[in-house]
């Protein structure tokens, strides 16, 4: 294996051994169109993808589309999602996001990014992960694993998440750009976790700054 010495280098290196390491890797957010994966990612702020999982099946089957969400009781809502933390602030949010997807965009989630940023709830963070996943177009989420990856790693130096889309979006192809950001998640949650990275168990620990020999 090639031991790249720039940043570019090792994010497409690093994108080749994940690809090898989790060929399967996908979101792990249990959704069936746009509409289902832009309302979990909500929920997500603060809480893990499983929690989400338990709380999301109730959720769309008492609204199954966004004009049944936009009229929804609050109560109800906050009631269902409560176990995801912070749920007064999601709950306005997903009525939000309802309300805006049905007056403004025909009950649709829209594709550009510069319209769903628009979207009560949803940044660029949760945009690139609708785009990507659910879309199949160029998105490249950054959340705290990838942020913090992209670190030790050493393929950037920024913290500010948008930078780091940037400067991780200039190394690789648009196409890649999410399967990238989701094997550096799946990495993050099974490996370089945040207080305990397991270097003795990577497979990119041999070009990788911070691993410890």
């Amino acid at each position: 294996m090639g031991r790249p010495r720039t940043p570019k280098g090792r994010a497409r290196e690093t994108l080749a051994r994940l690809t090898i390491e989790y060929p399967d890797v996908r979101c792990e957010l249990v959704h069936a169109d746009p509409y289902e994966l832009l309302a979990a990612t909500i929920l997500s702020a603060q809480c893990t993808d499983e929690r989400v999982n338990t709380v999301t099946p109730a959720l769309f089957a008492r609204y199954p589309t966004p004009e049944d969400l936009a009229v929804a009781d609050p109560a109800e809502v906050a009631e269902l999602v409560r176990s995801t933390g912070f749920f007064r602030n999601k709950t306005r949010s997903l009525i939000g996001m309802a309300q805006a997807l049905v007056e403004r965009f025909g009950g649709e989630v829209p594709a550009a990014m510069e319209d769903l940023v628009t979207v009560p709830g949803v940044g660029r963070k949760t945009a690139n992960v609708v785009r990507s996943v659910a879309m199949d177009l160029p998105g490249l989420p950054v959340d705290t694993h990838v942020g913090r990856l992209s670190l030790r790693l050493g393929l950037t130096e920024a913290t500010d998440p948008v930078r780091v889309e940037h400067e991780l979006g200039a190394m690789l192809p648009p196409a890649d750009w999410g399967r990238f950001s989701l094997l550096l998640i799946f990495h993050g949650r099974r490996v370089c976790a945040a207080r305990s990275a397991r270097c003795g168990e990577c497979v990119l620990a041999d070009f990788c700054p911070s691993a410890r020999r």
